[in-house]
């Protein structure tokens, strides 16, 4: 069995701190979910993905952790010849058996990092099906995603399971966090179709109703992503902690260079720049580096995130003419980005091997998206996962809530109506 890695206090402390910058990513995800919505279901979007990030870490306390364990944790295993592979952990429900005394070992930061990571996880799909997906389905579907699915492939990557066993390596969570989001995101598209009016129309896009709060929420997501990355490369990657400031680096490297290729593809490809394909490939940027922005030298994260940002538009596009309507772009940026990011370890990082990275790659296209498809498929037999054709004419905030998001907005058309 794996021992428990053993931290430093210094480690420990640094741990702590940046676990504790982590929920800044959270916010930025709430605010890109919202605003590449319609300002009708503005506030439904804002709750859905809050409701999603609370109901998948009350699923990961009371289920997941058992599933996810911890390195040197009990696990079930599978023997193969004279190799016994862990498949799942064996933890038990409540996290019992994680000490939160104090004691400079892993365990307990692991389990917080892991419970961080449903929430994101969880999040990334509720942008994927703004203005059609029903709040109730969307946080069971939060919490299958976080009592099962997540915490399986995670024990596999972090804890010691079958894939570290086979040597992948996911530093700062592009497949168990944004992998498993995106693709998430790209079942649960799948089946609740397109919003009404969307390939109507000459195949116009629906604009977002505020992209000024997409931006905003992509800063407060770089600060999320500097904290998970930093606290990952301690926990997941044993990377030291003089390695920190090249985690930064890594990470800004790469949000920038994709950034700034996603501006230029976009003015070549529609004469103008496009602000949600730009803001999206910063994100897919950090995404992409967060594989292994700890083990790459700075000119592989600058190519690293050239590549994230060369391919997003394309993937955006390719995705919209499959007839996936994906408003905030989560199956391109945490989907093909993650899997980009993933390989990437596998080219550049020392050590690292592109058989054990393309395993892990499987895992998500043969795992995470069969059993997050088939889980919100019984789910939906269940509870119908759209909202009807009145309510989505109406608008999720009436329909679902009673009340918009700018009620002083619809007073003043009814004044301006009746003047």
């Amino acid at each position: 069995m794996q021992a428990v890695p053993v931290l430093t206090e210094l480690q420990t402390a640094v741990c702590a701190v940046a676990l504790l910058l982590a929920p800044l990513a959270v916010a930025g995800l709430v605010m890109i979910n919202a605003g590449f919505g319609r300002s009708r279901s503005a506030a439904h979007s804002l709750i859905a993905s809050l409701c999603a990030f609370a109901a998948a870490s009350l699923s990961f306390v009371i289920f997941g952790g058992w599933l996810a364990s911890y390195a040197g944790g009990p696990a079930h295993s599978l023997q193969v010849g004279a190799t016994a592979w862990r498949i799942a952990g064996a933890a038990g429900l409540f996290l019992r058996g994680i000490k939160f005394d104090g004691l400079m070992n892993s365990a307990a930061l692991s389990t917080c990092f892991l419970l961080m990571g449903a929430g994101l996880a969880a999040m990334i799909a509720v942008g994927s099906g703004v203005e059609r997906w029903r709040l109730t389905p969307s946080i069971l579907s939060s919490a299958l995603l976080a009592g099962i699915t997540y915490p399986l492939l995670a024990h596999w990557v972090w804890s010691g399971g079958w894939l570290a066993q086979f040597g992948a390596i996911d530093g700062g969570g592009a497949a168990v966090i944004q992998g498993t989001g995106g693709f998430t995101a790209l079942g649960v598209t799948w089946l609740l179709g397109p919003r009404a009016g969307k390939y109507e129309a000459q195949g116009m896009a629906i604009p977002g109703h505020n992209m000024a709060m997409v931006i905003y929420g992509c800063a407060a997501t770089l600060a999320g992503f500097l904290g998970l990355n930093a606290a990952g490369a301690i926990l997941f990657a044993q990377a030291p902690l003089s390695s920190l400031p090249l985690v930064a680096i890594n990470l800004l490297a790469a949000s920038s260079a994709s950034l700034l290729t996603a501006l230029v593809v976009t003015r070549l490809r529609y004469a103008k720049p496009d602000a949600s394909i730009c803001a999206n490939g910063f994100v897919g940027g950090l995404v992409a580096a967060s594989a292994g922005c700890a083990l790459v030298p700075v000119a592989a994260a600058v190519a690293i995130g050239f590549v994230s940002g060369l391919l997003l538009p394309f993937a955006v596009e390719w995705i919209d003419r499959l007839g996936y309507d994906d408003p905030s772009g989560a199956i391109a940026v945490h989907g093909v980005c993650a899997v980009w990011g993933v390989l990437s370890v596998g080219l550049f990082a020392r050590g690292a091997h592109v058989l054990a990275q393309l395993a892990l790659v499987s895992a998500l296209l043969g795992f995470v998206l069969p059993l997050t498809y088939l889980l919100n498929l019984l789910l939906g037999r269940v509870t119908p996962l759209r909202i009807n054709k009145d309510g989505e004419r109406l608008g999720m905030d009436l329909s679902e809530l009673g009340a918009g998001a700018y009620p002083e907005l619809g007073q003043s058309m009814n004044d301006v109506h009746f003047r």
